[in-house]
């Protein structure tokens, strides 16, 4: 059976899959208009989340040797 490709979008966006399998991302909306943003809420976007556990099937498959 041939190998299987990575979606390339998802390998920039997803940083790796913990060994309980959850999904490590960034936080959205910190790239630009930062200076509508209050100090607190960019604080916060600083930190990594978790993908949502309905989303966590479908980036699996994006991602096969993840």
């Amino acid at each position: 059976m041939p190998k299987l490709k990575s979606n390339k979008a998802a390998k920039k966006r997803f940083y790796k899959i913990t060994k309980t399998g959850k999904i490590k991302r960034g936080k959205a909306f910190k790239r630009h208009i930062l200076t509508s943003k209050n100090r607190k809420r960019k604080r916060h976007m600083r930190h990594s989340g978790f993908v949502s556990a309905s989303d966590t099937k479908g980036i699996k498959k994006l991602l096969p040797y993840g």
